[in-house]
């Protein structure tokens, strides 16, 4: 990690703390960076969670072929149709970021459709607040919230072991922590 630099301009992932809002949902077209492809059994179901559970809301969809899911910027589901899908989750998930504040909102809406279908909150050893959720398709998502930064925290000491330090501290002034 000798080459890092502040590139949240970039991102509309916005700066931890305790007053960060999420930005609104991107309506926007763009050529997708990345972007996941859910096989579903049941369109209409995998839909009704993935808006009412997950946040996500329908950028446009071809019937019987594929339904455009987005909550932020580059944060882009694709659900297309499937005879069947696995009968358990994978141990692979995809991640997706979210702020502290929606943490409970989003346990609680998917908890409301599906009982049993969020593990945690959880806070992880790189200072971010998580949960699973595993969606009417079986897919493992994660939802994760990265925390304020606590330079006198554990999370800053796990951090600081693998070369990521807050600015002015041991790389120099105009290097960024993660």
């Amino acid at each position: 990690m000798s080459d890092y630099y502040s590139a949240f301009e970039m991102s509309p992932v916005p700066e931890p703390g305790p007053d960060a809002a999420p930005p609104e949902p991107f309506r926007g077209i763009y050529g997708m960076p990345a972007f996941v492809t859910i096989p579903t059994s049941d369109l209409a179901a995998s839909v009704d969670f993935w808006t009412r559970g997950l946040g996500f809301f329908e950028l446009f969809s071809i019937p019987g072929q594929v339904v455009h899911l987005r909550r932020w910027a580059f944060q882009d589901v694709l659900l297309v149709p499937a005879a069947g899908v696995a009968e358990q989750a994978p141990a692979m998930s995809v991640s997706f970021a979210c702020v502290l504040g929606q943490v409970d909102s989003l346990v609680e809406a998917c908890r409301a459709l599906r009982p049993d279908s969020v593990d945690g909150p959880r806070d992880t050893p790189w200072n971010t607040r998580d949960i699973a959720v595993i969606t009417p398709e079986n897919a493992r998502i994660v939802f994760t919230a990265a925390k304020p930064f606590d330079p006198a925290s554990q999370e800053a000491r796990n951090l600081a072991a693998v070369g990521i330090t807050p600015p002015g501290v041991g790389r120099g002034d105009n290097e960024e922590h993660a």
